[in-house]
């Protein structure tokens, strides 16, 4: 979360004249509900089942640039679908940049209550040995957007 998935997903969709999927918003979609109302309603384990749901579907695909949410990582079956027929590319900040990113948003139920910054460094703590997997792995603290597109377009064209 926070690292600009969403945002340099469409970009380089755009440059690259493909389609962009962004796995969030297509949950609240299909659930009817944002995410903060399905984790409060349903839990996260309910979450996890409708996103690898959709992991398995959208993994079907080829060409298309799909936004994942950073918890995808937690069931290696997504990472397995996601892969299946294309790349894998894992986007980075460092805490405090993601804290910033993040600070005026509301819909983060995993960060919600005190204290969100020792809550980002333990998901990331946590997540740290999922993401490892992801062979590819690209900060994006402290580059420009424009930047990122570029370095991102010219990883996916070279896949």
């Amino acid at each position: 979360m926070g690292t600009g998935k969403s945002a340099l997903g469409r970009r380089v969709a755009e440059r690259t004249n493909r389609s962009f999927l962004d796995m969030d918003a297509e949950l609240e979609r299909r659930a009817g509900k944002p995410i903060p109302a399905i984790f409060a309603e349903d839990g996260e384990a309910a979450f996890r089942d409708m996103e690898t749901a959709l992991a398995v579907e959208w993994g079907r695909q080829t060409g298309a640039v799909i936004s994942c949410g950073g918890g995808v990582v937690l069931r290696e079956e997504n990472l397995q679908a996601l892969s299946a027929n294309g790349i894998l590319v894992c986007l980075t900040a460092r805490p405090e940049v993601i804290l910033q990113r993040t600070s005026r948003e509301k819909n983060r139920p995993l960060l919600a209550g005190e204290n969100p910054e020792e809550k980002i460094r333990a998901l990331l703590s946590a997540r740290a040995p999922h993401y490892a997997k992801i062979p590819i792995q690209l900060d994006t603290s402290d580059a420009s957007l424009d930047d990122l597109t570029e370095r991102l377009t010219k990883i996916w064209t070279s896949a």
